[in-house]
């Protein structure tokens, strides 16, 4: 059996910065291939950053300059810093670890956004 956990995500502004991480526990030792996708509602998962177990990597078009992917000498963290965040950025972010087999996390929210109001709360003063 194959965990995998993000953490990391949260409300950032515009320019802002976020930094996700993956830690992987179980049986596999250490995966080839590690990614994040992120996914919007009615969208399909699409690799952002890519990196194997020989440090290579790649990235969307989207983010390169931006984005920063690393994992650990043991291969079984991986992290994505982001830098100058936009609100297209705004996603559940899964971090994918591969080899062998296929593995994905539960998700963690990234929310890029200037201002988050609440739904608001009634205030009744009375003589």
């Amino acid at each position: 059996q194959v965990h995998l956990v993000e953490s990391g995500g949260g409300l950032a502004q515009p320019g802002g910065s976020l930094k996700l991480s993956c830690e992987t526990s179980g049986r596999i030792l250490s995966f080839t291939t590690m990614g994040w996708y992120p996914q919007t509602p009615g969208t399909q998962r699409e690799p952002v950053a890519l990196i194997t177990v020989g440090g290579l990597t790649r990235y969307a078009d989207s983010v390169k300059g931006g984005f920063t992917i690393s994992r650990d000498k043991a291969h079984r963290r991986v992290y994505l810093e982001m830098n100058s965040l936009n609100p297209e950025d705004t996603a559940v972010y899964y971090c994918l670890a591969r080899g062998p087999g296929e593995y994905w996390g539960q998700g963690t929210q990234v929310t890029v956004s200037s201002g988050v109001w609440g739904q608001g709360t009634q205030v009744t003063v009375s003589p």
